[in-house]
């Protein structure tokens, strides 16, 4: 009797223990209801990319199809990749700068085929998959969301592969991704793709050939709902798990077309869509700050505002500017400063309820070694911006 008195006693106090130590993933909100998308970006706020880093792969000729498969760099660890186009290894400090700067969001665009075996099955090296969650895991302890995609590798497989092939492929890529990171809150998002959904594929000729429009979108809505589905049968959080779909080439006038379709979900409202660059055209045809600059990022928002805020799918900005050279600026600009432009674009993105994200690369925008925003206007900027977005 006493023994097992003594034995209920040992097993009690090792539940106990054991529930005291359990991982915050499963800790944070377990018994609560997940956040709609609208939840979620509204609390998203600001985003910075951290771009060229876990996206980074050896691209000598991969705009050929010689091109067969990812070149090994350095020793073929994470951190040869990591570090591969000059950023230095992520750390925690670099996130808690990030976080201190204003921002509520990191995006940690990833190409999945690094130390990937090249026969065939497409699985996922666990070292390489395991740098990841530690990147993640960096964001979760202060608090941020963390935005994790397919990026880069999406383009050498669609480049490669026929539709059906694609969505086989890009299943067994979410499966695994999605399994691996089930029992994560609700502050880890998946975005299924980057800008390379109905692009180019190569011909029998070895030539990349452009996609007619109608193919072009039957591609952006089959692989979008091949990400859904795969992440969704994973079960735990996964199951109303907020994710993000992809335009097609992310481009907004593309993807606020009627063609481009949502994909079916089993949990309503967990849906959010990504394009990138409100003011794409006028960068490139150097019209920023000018009057033109100013009305059509008013017309590019006025399209997503109605193909989607309108519909109650949020808008996520996966990419927009860090900074603005002088000579892309119009001649009559009326705003003459990148900081300024910065403000502006940022005021209208969030203003019409968008998440936008910084694209940034090593020591550009933020600096990962000194973990700050590298121009104090810049940083003005988002303290400014970031402090409207999140009063209560």
């Amino acid at each position: 009797m006493i023994l097992n008195k003594l034995m209920s006693l040992i097993m009690a106090v090792t539940m106990a223990v054991s529930a005291a130590g359990c991982s915050s993933e499963k800790a944070v909100g377990e018994n609560k209801p997940s956040l709609t998308a609208a939840e979620v970006a509204k609390n998203m706020g600001l985003g910075l990319n951290l771009g060229n880093t876990m996206e980074a792969y050896n691209a000598s000729n991969c705009e050929k199809i010689t091109y067969e498969w990812i070149p090994v760099q350095g020793s073929n660890t994470p951190t040869d990749y990591e570090t591969c186009w000059g950023a230095v290894k992520t750390t925690q400090a670099a996130v808690d700068g990030i976080k201190a700067a204003g921002f509520n969001t990191v995006r940690i665009p990833v190409f999945w085929g690094n130390m990937m075996k090249n026969d065939g099955k497409w699985d996922i090296d666990p070292a390489y998959l395991g740098r990841v969650k530690e990147i993640v895991d960096y964001c979760m302890n202060d608090g941020l969301y963390a935005v994790v995609n397919i990026h880069h590798f999406d383009e050498f497989i669609i480049r490669r592969h026929t539709v059906d092939e694609c969505e086989v492929i890009f299943d067994h890529l979410w499966t695994q991704i999605a399994e691996y990171f089930k029992d994560y809150p609700d502050t880890l998002v998946f975005e299924g793709y980057n800008e390379y959904l109905g692009g180019n594929q190569f011909n029998d000729k070895g030539e990349l050939r452009e996609l007619l429009k109608p193919e072009a979108y039957e591609m952006t809505n089959r692989l979008n709902q091949a990400f859904v589905s795969a992440v969704r049968k994973t079960g735990g959080r996964n199951g109303e798990r907020v994710l993000i779909v992809s335009g097609y080439w992310t481009n907004i006038d593309n993807t606020t077309a009627d063609a481009f379709k949502m994909p079916e979900d089993t949990v309503p409202d967990r849906l959010m869509v990504s394009v990138h660059y409100v003011d794409n055209m006028m960068y490139w045809t150097n019209q920023i700050g000018g009057s033109d600059w100013k009305a059509y990022i008013d017309d590019q928002c006025s399209k997503l505002t109605r193909a989607f805020t309108d519909k109650g799918i949020p808008v996520f900005l996966g990419e927009t500017s860090a900074g603005y050279p002088p000579l892309n600026f119009a001649g009559n600009a009326e705003l003459k400063k990148s900081s300024e432009c910065l403000e502006y674009v940022l005021n209208k993105l969030t203003d019409c309820g968008f998440v936008p994200v910084i694209w940034d690369t090593p020591e550009n925008f933020y600096s990962r070694i000194d973990c700050k925003i590298i121009n104090e206007e810049n940083a003005a900027v988002i303290k400014r911006v970031s402090e409207k977005v999140n009063k209560p």
